[in-house]
């Protein structure tokens, strides 16, 4: 084709036109090649990779209009909120794919312990064209947003920390000393990574993203321990939510999971049974809930869940219906709740990872006010958030623009040997 095509590029330095000598079988025909684009290695985009990279590292921490303007005052580019949210999800097509092939932590790095984790977390959502207007007035039981669900999961290996009831009872209350002294240096989780995956069922269902999260929870925990040596231990690490734990066994794949009820799920209903029959934060109260977390560690559940029922029998009735609620929630995870024993194991038994993840990953960027995601536009932010919070934004970028780079052109060494003086 004689006459030269172009193209607009933009970069931190300002917008270009590219002129350019194009190759096809005729005009009007489809773009075989161009040298130039070849020898630049020009993106699909017209934004530079330099520029998309900033770009959406701002928008992983901030709403698309505030990005956008921080990105103006920074490089004196302007776009239209769109834009960033139109190379959110262009961006997301590689996270798939890089997750499968990112680098794990080398063996000798890794803890004794692998844990995994997941939890649900809804996330509001744009009504459906048609729908109107939010009636001015709601009745009872009407939401004021409609949301989805987003099952996020959280893998991590660490070492061994090894503690007595008591010391994890005085840490707990917040106190100084333990009678057992302080406990030892906790180590530091090794290869955190998290990962959420929003439903995309027409009903909203859960089952869709659990299956999702926790297969790819199984293929890292196959990636990370392949051609380990001795017994590994895996620690699964959750809330009370029995769906989870189903969903744990169905596609996790390896039976020897130990199954850990999070403490930090156990002590709100606990200080829930205190405030029955104490003023809240009175001394009572505080000495009632320290008594029963004690007893809890020290592998006493059962007798907490009698002596609560004990307690139901007693007048006022209006005390029963809470404390049973609050038993059967005990009893159906008592045999997840041998703290005893997984503190002498070493196991963590409070789930900070997952319960952070659900607030720093989601709330923290995707609930601010006013903030409706489409399906689409909300797993995107998911999956390109996800390589920013886990630390892997440079490996992330540097391996999609490899990505892209081998799509767009496949036969770039033959154009970077060749000679092209009517391009020059």
């Amino acid at each position: 084709m004689e006459a030269p095509h172009t193209r607009p590029y933009r970069s931190i330095f300002g917008t270009f036109t590219l002129s350019r000598t194009v190759y096809g079988s005729r005009e009007g025909q489809q773009i075989v090649a161009v040298p130039l684009d070849n020898r630049l290695r020009l993106p699909a985009s017209d934004y530079s990779y330099l520029l998309q990279d900033w770009d959406q590292m701002l928008c992983t921490e901030q709403a698309f209009a505030p990005a956008s303007r921080a990105l103006k005052e920074i490089s004196g580019v302007t776009q239209s909120v769109d834009s960033p949210e139109a190379m959110n999800q262009q961006m997301a097509d590689a996270s798939g794919p890089y997750r499968d092939a990112r680098p794990t932590p080398a063996g000798k790095d890794e803890g004794e312990v692998f844990v995994v984790s997941a939890d649900g977390q809804g996330i509001v959502m744009r009504k459906p064209p048609g729908e109107g207007r939010s009636p001015a007035h709601r009745t009872k039981g009407q939401k004021a947003n409609r949301k989805r669900m987003a099952v996020i999961g959280a893998i991590y290996s660490v070492g061994r920390y090894i503690r007595t009831p008591a010391q994890m009872t005085a840490a707990l209350s917040r106190d100084a000393r333990s009678p057992d002294g302080p406990s030892a240096k906790r180590p530091v989780p090794v290869g955190k990574h998290v990962w959420g995956r929003l439903s995309q069922s027409p009903s909203g269902s859960p089952d869709e993203p659990m299956t999702a999260v926790f297969r790819w929870l199984g293929d890292e925990l196959a990636r990370r321990t392949v051609g380990a040596t001795g017994q590994l231990e895996v620690v699964g690490l959750m809330d009370g939510q029995e769906s989870l734990w189903t969903a744990r066994r169905e596609h996790l794949g390896r039976p020897e999971v130990v199954e850990l009820l999070d403490i930090l799920h156990v002590t709100p209903r606990l200080w829930r049974a205190a405030h029955l029959f104490h003023r809240e934060g009175s001394d009572d109260a505080r000495g009632f809930v320290r008594e029963r977390v004690q007893q809890m560690l020290d592998g006493r559940v059962r007798q907490v869940v009698r002596s609560f029922r004990q307690l139901g029998r007693k007048p006022p009735p209006g005390r029963r219906k809470p404390l049973r609620t609050i038993c059967r929630y005990l009893g159906a995870n008592a045999s997840r709740m041998r703290y005893a024993a997984y503190l002498g194991k070493g196991y963590p038994i409070a789930s900070g990872v997952i319960e952070g993840a659900c607030r720093h990953y989601v709330r923290d960027r995707m609930e601010r006010a006013g903030m409706r995601w489409t399906k689409a536009g909300a797993q995107a932010m998911l999956d390109v958030r996800s390589e920013y919070v886990n630390g892997d934004w440079k490996g992330f970028q540097q391996f999609r623009i490899e990505r892209e780079t081998e799509r767009l052109y496949p036969h770039r060494k033959q154009f970077e040997s060749a000679q092209w003086p009517i391009a020059a």
